[in-house]
């Protein structure tokens, strides 16, 4: 068990919330920094994503915090539970990095964090990882996803070349939750307003209904997983996009904690590849 903890112990990197700002109702932007950020490797991808650290109330970790400590000598219960999220911007020189969190209230872990965060305050994370950049090659780009998936597509949206057709779709809750975003000339941003509908059902629609261009479409799709997974289907079988030419995932799964959903997630993906797959070759 303790080799076993050794070995997928994250190297986790301390750093502390510089500043803080409500952008939206529901949406909170902490900018976190510290000499440990040097170490960090960002930039290349617009997907970049950190998994940030929170201890659990009541228990004790060992000072300084290391992960292959705690998961060798403390019980499976007590380990901290990590939250991934997109990092929506990266100042290298002045080692600053940019996270969104989606608050609702005091539902979850990481958004009633983020509504109380002030700088001074020590943030804990692993990462960054990722894959994702919009291809310069591009015939044009589909960017689609919900409030999970709006900090990557806005850092798409920033690197997308000039002239580049785009189609960018992003459920929110309302008006209220648009944003403002540095895109590229003649390009915008459609703001689907869920007004109390399913998660999803706005976007699925939208790309439903979009007239494709011609040329190659590179796609970014992104979010809830149930609807991730009908615009698989419907990119992969009906509009016969190349699976080499999607970024596509399910962030989170409603009903599911996102403990239970990382514990499925690979295979569930998987699974639902296979299936698209041979229906596809059917």
């Amino acid at each position: 068990m303790a080799e076993e903890a050794r070995r997928k112990a994250p190297t986790v990197r301390e750093a502390r919330v510089l500043r803080t700002e409500r952008i939206t109702p529901h949406m909170v932007r902490i900018v976190i920094g510290g000499e440990s950020l040097a170490a960090v490797q960002c930039g290349e991808f617009t997907d970049h994503y950190v998994k940030v650290v929170f201890g659990l109330p009541g228990v004790s970790y060992p000072e300084p915090f290391d992960m292959e400590r705690i998961r060798e000598e403390l019980p499976r219960e007590q380990w901290p539970a990590m939250r991934s999220y997109t990092v929506r911007a990266w100042d290298p020189e002045a080692l600053e990095m940019t996270l969104d969190f989606v608050v609702h209230g005091d539902e979850g872990l990481a958004g009633p964090w983020a509504a109380r965060a002030v700088p001074g305050d020590v943030v804990r994370f692993a990462g960054p990882g990722g894959l994702y950049a919009p291809p310069p090659e591009a015939g044009w780009h589909l960017l689609a996803g919900d409030e999970s998936a709006l900090p990557a597509i806005a850092a798409s949206l920033e690197r997308v070349p000039d002239g580049v057709p785009v189609h960018a779709f992003v459920e929110i809750e309302g008006p209220a939750e648009e944003q403002k975003i540095a895109c590229p000339d003649g390009v915008e941003v459609t703001w689907l307003h869920r007004g109390g509908r399913p998660v999803g059902e706005a976007v699925v629609a939208a790309v439903r209904e979009l007239d494709f261009p011609s040329g190659d479409v590179h796609a970014f799709v992104h979010g809830e997983a149930a609807f991730v997974k009908e615009l698989r289907r419907h990119l992969r079988q009906e509009r016969q996009v190349p699976r080499e030419r999607l970024s596509i995932s399910g962030y989170w799964r409603l009903g599911h904690t996102d403990e239970a959903w990382r514990a499925v997630k690979r295979e569930w993906n998987a699974q639902v590849e296979r299936e698209q797959e041979s229906q596809a070759s059917a």
